[in-house]
């Protein structure tokens, strides 16, 4: 706890200093993994301890020991070898949008201090470049409407000068004692380095004394906001479409060791063309969209699988899957599968519906303390398709797959998206890239909800 004090009250100073956010969160990054390093060493394990960038790279890959910008003049000579940069050049250079509008003379300008192509660029040049182009700049944006306000952050919407593209400006107040939440620290280090097409993309980072904005991209609603616009009558070829691309994002995180830890429908954003993205790694503390006030313990427990209402610290991806199906559930039927108001309620209303646990359907629950305590009646299991009666075969088999009560039982996400369930939507979707949208592939789009009295979207042929 007290290493923990330590790296706050550094990241607090680093924070309130006129540094680039991205320094301060590399060097809490260094500073965990040094002391990390030394208790490894400290039980005879030596990890080597690569000293990375604010870009998440290594000073081996920047290829130079320090963050000297180099000689414009020298830069200047080899660059006269190289075809003339264009504006394609600097966007996939410093991984800009398409659609950027770089400064006025900014070509001319890059050419003369970059290096060649074919070399790396040293952190502290780029961070310069997106500096000069209007990244980490608060007039860059333009506030427009307040979309929500939680504990430790508003989150307004915004336009960017940069594209006129709109934005999602969550600004994170910054109190003096405490400096920048846990939350928002989590979130930036993890977007950061997620890139996909079903997670939230995180523009720019700016930072001032008294606040922290997050800049994201701009979605229109959540999922919740969209069952209620069409009256919890979702199509359940929607919900085919919106479960496929909740697992994707899922799938992505999970290889690469990141839990979500909150997933309900007020963190899955959706666009006007039905593009899903998984939003708010944060752990909820504060909203990324405009979203209905609730009881954040509430909402929450309504998502949370039994073993972790049950005490279990020790959870993995499978933490991730319950809330998969629970929401599953709530798209196909229209409403929440359990919602209970304490952990006792919630779990009683799991064990009703799901038969209460034995060690022959969840090994070693007998003997946990805390379901001993609460002594639940011997419910039966009852057939999901009792609840959910627009369900089919296929999508009853994944849903009882996900709704597990040992966590090492539930189907992963990579193995749910190759479940028979998805067949309709065809085999291209399962060799998608990271980047590509799941809508552009040929015959996928969403189709007219029920209960949705217009939409922009095309009627059914089916």
């Amino acid at each position: 706890m007290d290493r923990m004090k330590i790296i706050k009250r550094r990241l607090s100073m680093s924070l309130r200093s006129a540094r680039p956010v991205d320094d301060s969160l590399s060097e809490l990054a260094e500073q965990i993994t040094l002391d990390e390093s030394t208790v490894a060493r400290d039980n005879g394990i030596v990890h080597e301890n690569v000293k990375m960038g604010s870009d998440g790279e290594s000073d081996q890959a920047s290829g130079t020991s320090s963050d000297e910008v180099q000689s414009p003049v020298r830069v200047r000579m080899r660059n006269n070898h190289h075809r003339r940069i264009s504006n394609e050049d600097i966007n996939k250079r410093l991984s800009l949008p398409a659609d950027i509008r770089l400064p006025e003379g900014y070509l001319e300008k890059f050419a003369m201090n970059s290096p060649p192509f074919d070399k790396p660029m040293s952190r502290r040049l780029r961070r310069a470049s997106l500096s000069e182009i209007g990244f980490g700049k608060l007039e860059t944006y333009i506030k427009l409407d307040k979309l929500g306000e939680g504990t430790y952050a508003t989150v307004f919407k915004g336009r960017s000068k940069l594209t006129d593209n709109l934005v999602a400006l969550k600004e994170i107040r910054l109190e003096h004692e405490e400096g920048a939440p846990c939350t928002a620290i989590r979130e930036v280090s993890l977007l950061k380095d997620l890139k996909h097409a079903n997670i939230v993309t995180l523009h720019d980072i700016i930072h001032t004394d008294k606040c922290l904005t997050l800049v994201f991209e701009y979605l229109e609603k959540d999922l919740k906001q969209y069952m209620d616009d069409c009256g919890s009558i979702m199509s359940v070829h929607n919900v085919k479409i919106f479960l496929f691309q909740l697992l994707r994002g899922l799938a992505y995180c999970h290889r690469r060791k990141v839990l979500h830890r909150d997933l309900k429908p007020q963190n899955l954003l959706i666009n006007d063309r039905g593009e899903l993205k998984l939003a708010d790694f944060g752990l909820a503390r504060a909203k990324s969209v405009p979203t209905k006030t609730y009881s954040n313990e509430v909402v929450t427990l309504w998502y949370r699988p039994p073993d972790v209402l049950l005490g279990s610290t020790e959870y993995s991806t499978p933490i991730d899957m319950w809330g998969v199906g629970c929401i599953f559930y709530e798209m196909i039927t229209g409403r929440p599968l359990f919602p209970g108001s304490t952990v006792e309620d919630e779990l009683h209303l799991i064990f009703r519906i799901l038969g209460t646990p034995t060690e022959e359907t969840w090994l070693g629950v007998t003997t946990n303390d805390e379901f001993k305590t609460y002594n639940f009646p011997q419910y039966k299991a009852e057939p999901l398709v009792n609840h959910a009666p627009r369900i089919d075969s296929d999508g009853h088999d994944l849903l009882s797959m996900l709704l597990q009560f040992e966590a090492k039982k539930r189907v992963s996400a990579e193995d749910a998206q190759k479940h028979s369930y998805f067949r309709t939507l065809g085999d291209q979707v399962q060799t998608l890239a990271d980047t590509a949208s799941l809508f552009s592939v040929k015959g996928v789009e969403l189709h007219k909800d029920p209960g949705k009295r217009s939409s922009v979207y095309p009627e059914s042929s089916k």
